[in-house]
């Protein structure tokens, strides 16, 4: 079994992809990001699978991409900020190294712009997010490896913290 060399977790805005990326590149391994997996797995752009097929479709799709990509991708895994409400997903992460990327709700907001292709976030998103941050954090805490706080940092630093990290686990 191959597994991802890190996996990272965390609200949307959070940077999870912009990171991950970073990170990859600094460990010379691949990357990628389980939103875009599905994407490509049902042919359409997430806001279309939730409005076609529903939320529950659409989580359905994410733990079989998320349970497949676990047992065969080396690089750097980004999950979808719900990802981690799926019981089954979290059990999961505990064999893995699981990257909390924390964010408080001011940064997420300016990162995140408010909802545009975020089908969780089309209704009163500010509100939306917040909730979904405060419901998810013990979540994504739960799960983590490591946690870090990107609020007023650059992906770059992030990202250079976390490489840092997973090169010298000890």
């Amino acid at each position: 079994m191959t597994a991802p060399a890190a996996v990272i977790v965390g609200p949307p805005g959070a940077g999870k992809t912009t990171v991950g990326q970073a990170v990859a590149a600094l460990l010379g391994v691949d990357f990628a990001d389980t939103d875009h997996l599905i994407e490509q797995r049902a042919g359409k752009p997430i806001p279309e699978i939730f409005f076609d097929d529903g939320e529950d479709a659409f989580r359905a799709l994410e733990r079989t991409t998320i349970a497949e990509a676990l047992g065969s991708f080396p690089g750097v895994l980004a999950l979808g900020g719900g990802a981690i409400l799926h019981e089954g997903t979290r059990e999961s992460l505990r064999e893995h190294t699981v990257v909390f990327l924390s964010v408080e709700l001011s940064d997420a907001v300016k990162r995140v712009g408010l909802g545009a292709g975020r089908p969780l976030l089309s209704v009163n998103p500010r509100a939306t997010l917040k909730y979904l941050m405060e419901q998810r954090r013990p979540l994504y805490a739960s799960v983590a490896t490591h946690t870090i706080a990107t609020d007023a940092r650059s992906p770059e630093e992030i990202a250079a913290e976390l490489a840092a990290l997973l090169k010298n686990p000890g």
